[in-house]
């Protein structure tokens, strides 16, 4: 981070990370809450049913809303139709607003891997080289049609009256997130023994 800029504020307890399909949401998502010692909710393994199926809306809402009744969690994901339940009751909202060139390589290299381990990604769903390169749903598709909106969206949106009490925390860079993360104390002894398992 240049000097003379301020750091980014540590978060809250209750955080959504947001960012552009492939960016590594999920990745600093389990980080920030290992290293916060509060649950990690990944909104994908909500929304995903077995065979690539997606959960209906109502099913999909009342997961998310049950996943977040605690007092401390971290969340990931972007969907706008359960925004208001993840937004309304997060305290921070935490940004990764890598450039697109490195958010596609990020995205090749995971999805390769993902295709060659034929590792499991949730509710028994698995990536295959047609749908993630070849198919009009492949998520590098995705992710070049909705870069540019959730730029927008996320420069936006927390400036409206229902997210007034949302505290935004924006990282540019692979470099600038390290850096946030190494200023984020982990929990005490004592906070760890009244964490959930």
């Amino acid at each position: 981070m240049p000097s003379g800029l301020p750091a980014p504020p540590l978060p809250g307890r209750r955080i959504v990370v947001l960012g552009s399909t492939g960016s590594g949401k999920t990745t600093l998502a389990a980080t920030l809450a290992r290293r916060l010692g509060v649950p990690h909710v990944e909104m994908d393994a909500l929304h995903w049913d077995p065979g690539w199926t997606e959960a209906p809306l109502d099913v999909f809402r009342e997961r998310l809303a049950c996943a977040l009744a605690g007092d401390a969690w971290v969340v990931d994901g972007n969907y706008s139709k359960v925004r208001d339940i993840a937004w309304g009751r997060a305290d921070t909202l935490v940004w990764l607003d890598y450039p697109l060139s490195l958010i596609l390589w990020r995205l090749v290299r995971r999805t390769t891997a993902r295709v060659v381990t034929r590792v499991e990604l949730w509710n028994g769903n698995r990536e295959s080289l047609r749908g993630a390169f070849f198919s009009r749903d492949s998520l590098f598709v995705w992710a070049l049609q909705t870069y540019r909106r959730r730029r927008i969206e996320y420069t936006t949106l927390p400036r409206q009256p229902e997210y007034a009490h949302l505290q935004m925390i924006r990282l540019p860079s692979p470099t600038a997130t390290r850096r946030w993360l190494a200023r984020i104390p982990a929990p005490s002894p004592q906070d760890r023994a009244t964490i959930p398992s």
